[in-house]
């Protein structure tokens, strides 16, 4: 055992507050606490940049297999989420040839563009429309069902089994009702999944699902389905989200915009995107040895959290960090994670959102407003992001 103190507990912190408005508390822990173990959550957070990218970077003492996170519960399997070293490494690979560089630009980058088009089409000009729910949630089903290999599900099946997998997997509190509705989402992709399997073996073609189960030496089904699923559960709220954060930034930053759309550097409004308000906010560990952060003992089997969305928001690396600014010089945010559970999408994400449905999308509504920034609604603890916004297209 070190010769140090654990870190405080605190009691007061709530599972509901840092749902609602968790960015002042993080930003209180930064300069106050940047270890602290919170009760409701059952964690040991970790606030400071530094820090979380220490535990990511660092899977020989904190463990990705973390037994005590509601993940296993929410998607009926254990994912290689929780997985480390060659057993995360050979199911992580197992999907890697449909998410290269190469078949992003061959084939998902072109039907994306096919894509967005068909979806900006449907929407209205000169009506006011929730984006969020009308071309961000959407547009990132269908690509997603394609990459993924299972184009039959629709885009609201898509959304609502992406969104049930979430709210269990970051059901912290342990309630019972988003475990029901996990496991009925749960039934229905095993339904259409034993379907698609059949499909992609007579007919293969270069989507995940087809990849894995086509493979020479292909990992077991159940975990394929697994890797389907768990890319179900953070392949859409991911691009989602990002999408639907940067037009409430650009919209509410019109000077930024402005330059945008004189330079085309819609790439870096995608970083700051997902460095603003990052879309998976809390990831877990477990400490698999006793180790020393910030001059606190934290013990053997203790779990830890680090906060990517305050690690965004860290003083001693970004100036103004509250702000969504475009046109940072420097921007290391951590929202696609460190070491090896870098997120397997982030390719995909920059390459559609960011390379082609912003400039899409202000060119297509070149007088696009937000006619209220206040009714936009943000919520989320371990996933966050708006939940709607309305704007007026023109």
């Amino acid at each position: 055992m070190l010769d140090l103190p654990i870190a405080p507990l605190d009691e007061t912190i709530t599972i509901d507050q840092l749902t609602l408005a968790p960015y002042p508390i993080y930003k209180r822990l930064r300069a106050e606490a940047p270890v602290l173990r919170v009760k409701s959550v059952g964690r040991t957070f970790l606030t400071k940049a530094a820090d979380c990218k220490f535990v990511k970077d660092t899977p020989a003492i904190f463990s990705s297999d973390d037994p005590n996170t509601p993940m296993k519960r929410a998607f009926q399997a254990h994912t290689l989420m929780r997985k480390d070293g060659p057993e995360h490494m050979a199911e992580r690979m197992a999907m890697a040839p449909a998410l290269m560089p190469k078949t992003i630009q061959e084939v998902w980058a072109p039907l994306y563009r096919k894509l967005a088009d068909d979806y900006l089409d449907r929407l209205p000009r000169g009506e006011v429309v929730d984006l969020h729910k009308a071309l961000s949630a959407p547009i990132a089903a269908r690509i997603l069902a394609h990459i993924l290999g299972i184009p039959e599900a629709t885009d609201e099946q898509m959304i609502f089994w992406s969104q049930a997998l979430i709210d269990g997997a970051g059901n912290f509190g342990w309630l019972p009702e988003p475990f029901m509705i996990s496991d009925h989402a749960n039934l229905e992709m095993d339904a259409l999944l034993a379907r698609a399997v059949e499909r992609v073996r007579a007919e293969p073609d270069r989507s995940a699902l087809s990849v894995m189960v086509n493979a020479e030496n292909p990992i077991p089904m159940s975990q394929i389905v697994a890797n389907i699923k768990i890319a179900i559960g953070g392949g859409i709220n991911e691009p989602r989200d990002a999408l639907s954060t940067i037009v409430y930034g650009l919209l509410t930053e019109p000077e930024q915009l402005e330059e945008l759309r004189r330079t085309g550097k819609w790439g870096a409004a995608f970083e700051e995107g997902v460095r603003w308000v990052a879309p998976i906010q809390a990831s877990s560990r477990l400490v698999l040895e006793d180790v020393e952060i910030r001059g606190f003992y934290i013990p053997r089997g203790d779990t830890v959290m680090t906060i990517q969305a305050s690690a965004n928001h860290d003083e001693e690396l970004f100036d103004h960090p509250e702000r969504f600014d475009a046109f940072r010089t420097r921007n290391p945010h951590q929202s696609f994670g460190s070491g090896p559970h870098h997120c397997g999408g982030a390719h995909v994400a920059r390459r559609t959102v960011g390379a082609i449905m912003l400039e899409a999308l202000f060119e297509r509504f070149p007088n696009m407003a937000l006619p209220d920034p206040e009714i936009v609604m943000w919520r989320g603890f371990g996933f966050r992001g708006p939940i709607n916004l309305p704007v007026a297209l023109g």
